[in-house]
């Protein structure tokens, strides 16, 4: 039984590092659990990628709604990728990666930004300029952290 622990212990630490260490958030749905950058800045909300709409940057698979976006993100990624590699914009302003809900979003000043949860993009809300500020300091240290 001991033994059992410690390897579901050494699995979910192992799982929890990795999914961590990366600079770009993303699961097996993709970047940002499969969602369209590019619509959030079209569209003003979140669309689901196509499977069909693949493209790889930065060792990801990033999915779009339609060809257009696609093409659109191509041209210019810089331009529509979530801040902080798409990982929680307040957990990033507390000094730590954290995944995120990609329904949690704003924009502010051009830029996406994704949080963990609604409720965390509520806190996020009450304060952004400030935590934009901790979160930009931060990243640059968390982007390249080994867990």
């Amino acid at each position: 039984m001991k033994k059992l622990i410690l390897m579901l212990s050494i699995t979910f630490i192992s799982v929890v590092s990795f999914a961590q260490n990366a600079e770009i958030f993303s699961n097996k749905k993709g970047a940002i659990n499969g969602y369209d950058v590019v619509a959030y800045f079209k569209e003003s909300k979140p669309v689901k990628g196509e499977t069909q709409f693949n493209y790889q940057w930065k060792e990801v698979n990033w999915y779009f709604s339609n060809q257009e976006n696609l093409e659109t993100f191509k041209s210019n990624p810089q331009k529509y990728i979530p801040q902080y590699g798409g990982y929680c914009a307040y957990g990033t302003s507390e000094g730590h990666k954290v995944s995120t809900d990609p329904d949690a979003w704003t924009i502010v000043d051009g830029k996406l930004y994704l949080n963990y949860n609604k409720d965390v993009k509520v806190l996020w809300n009450k304060n952004q300029s400030e935590l934009i500020k901790k979160a930009d300091n931060n990243w640059v240290e968390l982007k390249g952290k080994k867990e």
